[in-house]
């Protein structure tokens, strides 16, 4: 059995978090390993528990959801994966988080089981967005290019937006792990962006994925 995806919970409503640990905790993949109920402590029990994946309200006191997704970009050795849980139904409401770093987001009256597929895309690299996110994203334009991709840097990144390991990428593409690290390497520093969802999100945005 590969080991259970670590969860950290971050709500301002007690009654929420608990049902959410209960529910979680009936997965055999899924641990929680810890709760937050504002931006400050997401960050705190981020450093302190390293999770996989946080499952993040993006209304709280203190510091909202895009203050911590701001704070966890600028975490050292940071690398899990955040799902935003909203009652925000419209897309431009979400946009900010996206934008922050969220790898994907879910409303709140979403079915449990629901939920823990959701978890489990996200850990496993998948970037989650609504139709009329993707949209909104693409009518704001594609970010600057610090330099123009090649094309197989392009096979690369649509591949990352498809949620491929390295290792997946490099047996479709017919090429070395190695090589593909350094195509993603070189993606990342070209476009400007930290990580592989980021990039992620610039493929769905200029129509790569």
């Amino acid at each position: 059995m590969p080991d259970p995806i670590r969860v950290l919970v971050v709500d301002d409503h007690p009654v929420v978090r608990q049902g959410l640990r209960t529910f979680l905790d009936l997965q055999d993949d899924i641990e929680v390993v810890g709760e937050a109920e504002d931006s400050a402590s997401c960050v705190a029990e981020a450093r302190r528990t390293d999770p996989d994946v946080i499952l993040l309200d993006l209304r709280m006191p203190g510091g909202d959801g895009i203050a911590a997704l701001h704070d966890l970009r600028d975490l050292a050795g940071f690398s899990g994966r955040v799902l935003v849980i909203t009652s925000f139904t419209e897309p431009a409401a979400v946009l900010p988080a996206v934008r922050a770093g969220a790898a994907g987001y879910v409303y709140k009256d979403i079915d449990p089981p629901a939920l823990a597929a959701a978890i489990r895309a996200v850990h496993a690299g998948h970037v989650l967005l609504h139709p009329d996110v993707a949209r909104l994203l693409a009518e704001a334009g594609p970010p600057p290019e610090a330099t123009h991709l090649t094309a197989r840097e392009r096979e690369v990144l649509a591949e990352v937006a498809r949620g491929r390991s390295n290792r997946e990428i490099a047996r479709a593409l017919g090429l070395a792990e190695k090589t593909v690290k350094t195509h993603v390497s070189a993606i990342l520093t070209k476009l400007g962006v930290q990580d592989r969802t980021q990039a992620a999100l610039y493929a769905v945005r200029t129509g790569l994925d």
